[in-house]
């Protein structure tokens, strides 16, 4: 906890941002940190609420009320410690985490909740200014050796975990760059890359092997792999993007958003030549789907100059409370804005997208819509219901289409002959992450599904300790197992 009468004293207070004007001139972060003494009132409304609720809303079993008390009394360093005992990148959740932990902390029944998420950005931020963080190599090997395959938040966190322990770790990465989803799913006004670079330079250090440019199946034989490695784990992520297969979804100017995102990413970083440019600049753009990745879609197309902006979400618009069925401590369904959503343009829900209309010359010209509401029946799946009258036709020369995913890719799991589920997900033990080929196990999206990356961490962790228990007969390393953590 933090000060017993904090939450009485103090109001939350969130960290304030550039104007709108001022950082659509570019792909910074654009948030403007709290001073540590105001860090510190915010962790002292940390309640002593007696059951920590926080902790069965984050997935990696954090600390919360422990490093809040240290927060508020001023004691960084120990803060940081308590911090990456559950955690091996709290920068990457304390910016990117929709963070469940708030939406279950008690105070939030009647009053705003306390800043968990930003208290855990400015312990890490602190930490790493001030030099505490620095390279843990083990201090003797095994002798084992461990392919990871995919270097996401999953992969990088088991790796972290296994190198530390001793065994010889290789992350081998089809892209260019290390960092998977947060590389180049993650725009950089959310996450900059020198985050991540500053990550990676440590995990060197501890002797962690990176090789880029290497996608297992296509350029190296999944057996060849097995066969020079004592354990296999497969966190490639679940990357199979949901088409929409609708009359004129060949006209050129529609494009998944994971392939718009990468590429402002790659410009971003200073990449210029690419075999199809895909810009939003001076265009009229409509993203379809109305997630994180819808939000991000919207905020590159600001940045870009996009000439107007609008997100369709084929939901009804949700209440801005939580609703009956979804109580606290659970994660609510309910009206959220990003800070893309805040940068401008039009939000439209209930809508369904029926026809892609082309210029003649085989350019996305505009689309066809009709306003749909969901008829929900006890025991019967939700039905979509269109209503009569309501087509309607757009303008547009962009569509980004933001759908979501439908699995893991195929190739990899059918090279190293794993079984899928009915998900298209690489089936695994949950209790211990094994797939059906002895020493290969699976991790992260590519094992559960499209998630967070709170889960990807926690996930990379478990696995690590279960990889260990293959490779040492036991392991030292901690584990949170899943069943104790209920999926909110």
């Amino acid at each position: 906890m933090g000060k017993i009468t904090g939450f009485l004293e103090y109001d939350r207070v969130d960290e304030s941002v550039r104007t709108v004007n001022d950082r659509l001139k570019d792909y910074d972060e654009f948030t403007v940190p709290l001073s540590q003494p105001e860090m510190q009132s915010q962790a002292a409304r940390c309640m002593d609420c007696g059951i920590p609720f926080c902790h069965s809303g984050c997935p990696l079993g954090n600390l919360i009320p422990d490093f809040n008390d240290l927060v508020y009394q001023g004691k960084w360093e120990e803060a940081a410690e308590i911090l990456h005992a559950t955690n091996n990148f709290p920068e990457f959740t304390g910016r990117l985490c929709p963070a469940p932990c708030e939406e279950a902390c008690v105070l939030g029944i009647n009053e705003d909740p306390v800043s968990i998420e930003n208290i855990e950005k400015n312990i890490v931020e602190t930490a790493f200014q001030k030099g505490w963080i620095k390279a843990q190599p083990p201090r003797d090997r095994t002798g084992k050796k461990v392919a990871i395959v995919g270097s996401g938040p999953a992969g990088l966190a088991a790796a972290q975990q296994l190198n530390r322990v001793g065994h010889e770790v290789t992350i081998f990465e089809r892209d260019d760059k290390i960092g998977g989803l947060l590389r180049y799913g993650i725009p950089d006004f959310k996450l900059e890359k020198k985050i991540i670079d500053r990550r990676l330079k440590i995990m060197e250090e501890e002797g962690v092997i990176f090789k880029v440019n290497t996608n297992i199946g296509v350029d190296l034989e999944a057996k060849v792999l097995a066969s020079e490695f004592d354990a296999v784990l497969l966190c490639g992520g679940a990357t199979a993007k949901r088409e929409l297969p609708i009359p004129g979804s060949e006209l050129k100017g529609i494009y998944q958003a994971m392939d718009y995102l990468k590429q402002s990413n790659q410009r971003v970083a200073g990449q210029q030549e690419f075999d199809k440019q895909i810009l939003a600049n001076g265009k009229n753009v409509i993203v379809i789907g109305g997630g994180d990745t819808g939000s991000d879609c919207i905020g590159t197309s600001h940045r870009q100059g996009a000439k107007n902006v609008i997100n369709f979400e084929i939901m009804e618009k949700p209440s801005h409370t939580r609703p009956v069925h979804q109580p606290w401590p659970y994660w609510p369904m309910k009206y959220r804005e990003s800070s893309s959503h805040k940068e401008g343009g039009e939000r439209v829900f209930g809508i369904a997208t029926k026809e892609f209309v082309g210029d003649g010359k085989g350019h996305l010209s505009g689309l066809k819509t009709i306003n749909v509401q969901w008829k929900i029946e006890e025991g019967k799946r939700p039905e979509l219901i269109e209503i009569p009258g309501t087509e309607k036709l757009w303008e547009c020369e962009r569509v980004f289409l933001a759908l979501g995913f439908t699995g893991a890719e195929k190739t990899l799991p059918e090279q190293f002959g794993v079984e899928m589920d009915y998900r298209s997900n690489v089936k695994a033990g949950v209790s211990d992450y094994k797939t059906n080929v002895p020493g290969v196990f699976a991790a992260g999206d590519i094992r559960r599904g499209q998630s967070l990356i709170v889960w990807a961490i926690s996930e990379g962790r478990q696995a690590a300790h279960h990889v260990d228990i293959f490779l040492s007969g036991s392991s030292e390393l901690p584990v949170k197992g899943p069943n104790d953590l209920p999926r909110i």
